[in-house]
């Protein structure tokens, strides 16, 4: 939590000296305050015997797996809300990090960059389900579905702030209609 909460006073300084980071410096700081390094660790709580000490040290530690999980949350949020978040006021998002850095570089060449960088988030996950590890599968699995929810949040649109129009749908089909089985 005092990891999170430094990435967010870091970034509350970018915007209030209308700072815009390089990627190197960006994302560092963004894939903490995408918040997945936190929840990977506090989904662990409940879990029982399975949630030993040595596992939280392990996620703790953050591992491959939470950092590919939280690269795709934050680059495949940043790709569907950067325009949003600048019109009500926010920090440079990595799409406007990477045309600063790169200059003449378009957002669909950001873009781009970006979704290649989720590719490769993903292979690390996979990566990481098929060598033995010092934690149950099911520790990894949590991880797992955190990426996967941003998959469904952030696939098309921002379906985090306008989820009552974009995930009204998903969760009927869920909870309402699902299929019988």
């Amino acid at each position: 939590m005092k990891t999170l909460v430094r990435g967010y006073f870091t970034e509350a300084k970018w915007f209030h000296e209308g700072y815009v980071p390089t990627m190197e410096e960006y994302m560092p700081t963004a894939v903490l305050t995408c918040g997945y390094s936190m929840l990977s660790t506090t989904s662990f709580v409940g879990l029982g015997e399975i949630a030993t000490k040595d596992a939280f040290d392990w996620v703790s530690s953050v591992p491959k797996i939470v950092i590919a999980a939280s690269m795709i949350c934050r680059l495949m949020d940043d790709i569907v809300s950067h325009k949003f978040e600048q019109k009500r006021g926010h920090v440079a998002s990595a799409v406007e990090c990477y045309m600063k850095q790169h200059e003449g570089a378009s957002e669909k060449k950001a873009v781009a960059e970006f979704q290649e960088q989720v590719g490769n988030a993903w292979k690390d996950i996979n990566e990481e389900f098929l060598r033995p590890t010092a934690v149950p599968m099911l520790l990894l699995t949590r991880v797992l579905n955190l990426a996967r929810v941003i998959d469904v949040l952030y696939k098309d649109e921002d379906g985090y702030v306008h989820a009552q129009i974009m995930m009204k749908d998903l969760v009927t089909s869920l909870l309402i209609n699902s299929v019988p089985i």
